[in-house]
C-alpha cells in the first residue's frame, strides 16, 4: 500500500513537491485554504483588466523544465514562455535611463553610454558573476542543504574560496563596476530575493548572470498560468487539490505528525506531512500546542522575513510609450533606501518603484489602447502584532507623487480600475511571517545566507517546502524548494529501509 502525503498550502513549493512525491508513488492529498491555488502567484481582474498578483519576471526556466520531466511530460505542452527583451528599463532620478538587455553586445553599449571605464570590464564582471551560478548548480540547486557543513562537503576549498565568502554583494559589484548607476542597477537583482546588496553574501552576484545569461520570461496569458499547469499535471496524477480547506493544526504522537485537522474539524491521517506554509508559522500556528513547537520557533530567529510590499494594481485608459514590459524608478540614494528598511525597519521616503506592464507583451491583459501597471514598493515586514494600515495611503501618494516627478504625468487622473495590497493582506491571506514575500532574508552575518532547514528538527516527518526553506524566494526558488524537498524525503525514505534488518529463515 502507498503511503499518503498531506501537503498544506498550494503555493508553488507545495504543488511541486506534490507533483514529485505523487512521481514517486505516494497517495498526495494538497490542502489550500484560500479559494484559489497557486500562492503569491496568483490573479485579480476587473474592467477588462487582468493582474497578476505576485510574481511577474520568470527566471531559470529550466527548474519548471526538470519538474515538469521529472513526472512524464514535457513543459511545453503545459504553458509558453516568451523570452521578454528589453529585460527592464530603468530611471534615474537625474534622469539616466539604462535599457537591461540579454543581447550583451547590445548591453555592452548600452553601459558604455553610462560609462566607458565599466564597459571595458563588463565581460570580467558577468564571468565572475557566472561562475558563481556555475559552482551553485553543483550543490545549493541540487540538493537540499541545511547548512555550511554539508555545503564543505560538496565542494572544494578552492570552490569554497571562489564563492567570495568575505564580501557582500554590494562589495563585490564595487570591486567590478565604477558608476553609480550601474552599482546601483547590478545590486538591485538581489530584490529577487528581497534582501539587501550590503548584507547578502556576494554569492548572490550570479544572480546577474541568471538574468543577462540565461534571459528573463513571461508566460503567455499570464503568470498564473504556471500554476494552473501544475494543477493539470496533479489532476492528471490524480491528486486532489482542496481548496477553501484551511488547516487548523498538525496532528502529532510524540514527535511524529499523523495528519492534519481542518478548521471545519475534519481530520485527515498521513504519513507524511509537507507544509507550504513558512517554517516559523507553522510552529507557533499548527504546532503551537506540541510540546517544543514554540522553542523551536524562537530558535529560528536568526532567519528573518524579508521585506514585504506596497502593491497597487492600476488599469489606466492610455498606454506610457516610455515603458517596457518591466520598469524600475530607483532612489537617489540606495545606500539610504536600504538602511531605512533593513537596518531601521522603517517604510523609506524614497524608494525604488517597479511597474509591470504585462499588457506590453500581451493584448490579453488590459483593453485595447489600455494598460495594466502592476506597481510595487519594497517595505520593512510587519513586527509583531503591529499593522501598515496607518502608511496605506500615505505611501500611495509618495509612489504616485515619485511616479509623476520621473516622467508618468498626470498619471492619477488615468486611473479607472484599482486595487490594494499590503503588508497585513500578504500576512492574512499567506500566512507569511511579517507579510514577507520572498521568505527568510539572505543575510551573510545573521544566517550566513542559508535557509531553514526543510526537515523539521522537531517532527521527524515533517518537512517545509517554499522560499522560507532551501534554497530560498522567488519562483524558481521556491518551485525547485518543492523538488529537493520530495528528493530528501525519498533519500530519507530509502534510509530508513536499508537500515532494517533483514528476515531470516531460522534453521531447522
Amino acid at each position: 500500500m502507498s503511503k499518503k502525503a498531506v501537503v498544506i498550502g498550494g503555493g508553488l513549493g507545495g504543488l511541486s513537491c506534490a507533483m514529485r512525491l505523487a512521481a514517486d508513488g505516494y497517495e498526495v492529498e494538497v490542502l489550500e485554504k484560500n479559494e484559489r491555488a497557486g500562492g503569491k502567484l496568483n490573479i485579480r481582474s476587473g474592467k477588462g483588466y487582468s493582474f497578476d498578483t505576485g510574481p511577474s519576471i520568470l527566471t531559470m526556466p529550466w527548474v519548471l523544465e526538470q519538474l515538469f520531466q521529472s513526472t512524464g511530460r514535457r513543459l511545453e505542452d503545459y504553458m509558453k514562455l516568451v523570452r521578454v527583451e528589453p529585460q527592464w528599463r530603468t530611471f534615474f532620478e537625474d534622469g539616466v535611463s539604462i535599457d537591461v538587455t540579454s543581447d550583451l553586445p547590445q548591453m555592452l553599449s548600452n553601459i558604455e553610454g553610462v560609462s566607458e571605464e565599466d564597459a571595458k570590464g563588463f565581460f570580467k564582471y558577468l564571468q565572475y558573476c557566472q561562475k558563481l551560478y556555475d559552482l551553485n548548480r553543483s550543490s545549493i540547486y541540487s540538493k537540499s542543504i541545511s547548512g555550511l557543513d554539508e555545503l564543505r562537503g560538496m565542494h572544494t576549498v578552492k570552490e569554497l574560496l571562489a564563492m567570495d565568502p568575505l564580501r557582500t554583494m554590494s562589495q563585490s559589484t564595487s570591486k567590478y563596476v565604477k558608476d553609480k548607476h550601474l552599482r546601483q542597477l547590478f545590486d538591485f537583482f538581489i530584490m529577487y530575493i528581497g534582501s539587501s546588496p550590503y548584507h547578502a553574501p556576494a554569492v548572490l552576484s550570479q544572480l546577474v548572470y541568471v538574468q543577462l545569461g540565461l534571459g528573463i520570461y513571461y508566460v503567455e496569458g499570464g503568470m498564473y498560468n504556471i500554476a494552473r499547469g501544475m494543477l493539470r499535471v496533479l489532476e492528471e496524477q490524480g491528486v486532489p487539490v482542496r481548496t477553501n480547506a484551511k488547516v487548523a493544526r498538525i496532528n502529532t504522537k510524540g514527535h511524529t505528525a499523523t495528519g492534519v485537522t481542518l478548521e471545519d474539524g475534519t481530520v485527515i491521517g498521513a504519513d507524511l506531512v509537507v507544509s507550504n506554509l513558512e517554517a516559523i508559522p507553522t510552529y507557533y500556528s499548527l504546532l503551537k500546542d506540541q510540546n517544543g513547537a514554540i522553542s523551536t520557533a524562537k530558535k529560528l530567529n536568526k532567519y528573518a522575513p524579508t521585506v514585504s510590499g506596497l502593491v497597487l494594481l492600476l488599469g489606466v485608459d492610455k498606454t506610457y510609450e516610455q515603458l517596457q514590459h518591466h520598469n524600475f524608478f530607483f532612489s537617489a540614494n540606495p545606500e539610504k533606501e536600504f538602511h531605512d528598511i533593513f537596518n531601521k525597519g522603517i517604510p523609506t521616503d524614497d524608494p525604488t518603484v517597479y511597474i509591470g506592464v504585462s499588457s506590453k507583451s500581451d493584448a490579453s491583459q488590459a483593453p485595447s489602447g489600455k494598460e495594466n501597471l502592476f506597481v510595487l514598493t519594497h517595505v520593512p515586514p510587519l513586527k509583531t502584532g503591529k499593522s501598515w494600515q496607518a502608511y496605506k495611503e500615505e505611501y500611495r501618494e509618495l509612489v504616485l507623487n515619485k511616479l509623476e516627478r520621473m516622467g508618468l504625468t498626470g498619471i492619477r487622473d488615468h486611473i479607472e480600475y484599482e486595487y490594494t495590497f499590503i503588508p497585513d493582506d500578504l500576512q492574512n491571506l499567506y500566512g507569511s511571517n511579517g507579510g514577507s514575500i520572498y521568505g527568510v532574508v539572505t543575510d551573510r552575518k545573521m544566517n550566513g545566507g542559508f535557509k531553514i532547514p526543510s526537515q523539521s528538527e522537531l517532527m521527524s516527518n515533517l518537512y517545509f517546502v517554499g522560499g522560507s526553506t532551501h534554497p530560498g524566494g522567488g519562483v524558481p526558488m521556491v518551485t525547485l524548494s518543492g523538488q529537493l524537498t520530495a528528493d530528501l524525503i525519498k533519500e530519507k525514505e530509502n534510509t530508513k529501509k536499508a537500515a532494517k534488518p533483514h528476515k531470516t529463515k531460522k534453521s531447522v
